[in-house]
């Protein structure tokens, strides 16, 4: 009996010892790669990572995931059997990426541990910086430090300047104008002739766009944007516009303490409207209540809502003091997918809160038909 029970155990421990020498393993030259210093102008760099199947049965790698998209990774796709060699290449790009670097590579084989992280190390040094790096922003001959000049929060009855910095790059002096420049707007440049580049220089003449915006011109609220047209030497391209945005907010400096508590208040019954899941094509509509509770007009002064809402004014614009009114938002879903999280601004007299921000939120299912 005792025989019959080792000869059991035998068996058992031969089977188990069987299967476990029938797996593929996986033994890595080096799981960490330092690349040195290399400088940021060398293009990308790649290091090579050997392994070799010290198992008994075909090696797969199924999967290699970079930590980030500076990472570009190249491995062996065909089985590695027994014995052989497989590698996997991980690819670094230093272009805009100066200083100290460390990223992984995770790698995912059909082996008993499955997983095995390798890593890159290194650090960048910094390419000397040119006159494209100052002015990145191309239109045609010259560049601009930006296309975007912002004024961000901006009284409605108050003037701001701001400039932005331009080089000539081409041969040929070049004159700048501006073409749809609204009233609430002046654009200068200076000088008015940019001088164009010679033989031994690196750029031409040098300049800056002075923008002048008048608010109380605009006659508009909340953020507004324009485009304006910049013409090179009497020629124009579609393609080289200013923009040139603003938040523009009521002046409630000047109010006394008295004048403060007789203004008028806006609120809103709910801020957050969730119309759940619906399919794609429909459309869902919520009401969004309010009432004055100040003591003076609340005015309404613009309603604004983003892509895929649409936002009905009340039927009065001028709200007397304990009166309630409602906004009509409706959210449609027409080619839209997913989660949403859309918003509708709307902006008052309100000097406690003169803007608020209604969201509706929901899923968009695509219609499987």
């Amino acid at each position: 009996m005792k025989k019959t029970g080792l000869l059991f155990l035998g068996i058992i421990f031969t089977i188990i010892t069987f299967s476990q020498t029938q797996e593929p393993a996986i033994s890595w030259d080096k799981t960490v790669g330092d690349l040195g210093t290399i400088k940021e102008e060398a293009g990308p760099q790649t290091e090579t990572f050997n392994f070799t199947n010290t198992g008994n049965t075909p090696l797969f790698i199924t999967n290699v995931r970079a930590s980030c998209g500076c990472t570009a990774t190249e491995y062996t796709k065909e089985p590695v059997k027994p014995g052989e060699k497989g590698f996997v290449k991980i690819t670094y790009n230093p272009k805009n990426r100066p200083g100290r670097f460390n990223k992984s590579v995770t790698v995912t084989a059909n082996t008993e541990n499955p997983t095995t992280l390798l890593r890159i190390e290194g650090e960048v040094t910094p390419r000397e910086k040119g006159i494209e790096d100052s002015y990145p922003k191309a239109f045609d001959d010259i560049r601009l430090v930006t296309s975007h000049v912002a004024f961000n929060k901006t009284i409605n009855n108050q003037t701001y300047t701001d400039t932005l910095g331009i080089v000539n790059m081409g041969v040929e002096p070049v004159t700048i104008t501006f073409e749809n420049v609204p009233a609430h707007l002046k654009i200068s440049v200076t000088p008015t002739v940019l001088a164009g580049m010679k033989p031994s220089e690196k750029h031409g003449g040098l300049g800056y766009i002075t923008v002048v915006y008048d608010a109380s011109k605009k006659k508009d609220w909340g953020f507004v944007m324009d485009r304006i047209d910049v013409v090179l030497n009497g020629v124009k391209n579609s393609k080289n516009r200013l923009s040139i945005s603003a938040t523009i907010e009521e002046d409630f400096t000047h109010l006394t303490a008295d004048e403060l508590a007789q203004a008028p208040k806006i609120e809103f019954d709910d801020t957050q409207f969730d119309f759940g899941t619906i399919k794609q094509g429909e459309k869902s509509t919520h009401n969004y209540s309010f009432k004055n509770s100040g003591k003076s007009d609340l005015i309404i002064r613009k309603i604004k809502a983003s892509c895929g809402c649409t936002a009905t004014n009340p039927e009065k614009m001028v709200i007397k003091s304990g009166e309630t009114s409602h906004l009509t938002v409706t959210f449609n879903s027409n080619g839209k997918r997913g989660r949403q999280n859309k918003t509708i601004t709307v902006i008052t007299n309100d000097p406690q809160q003169s803007s608020v921000v209604l969201k509706v939120i929901g899923n968009v299912e695509q219609d499987s038909n």
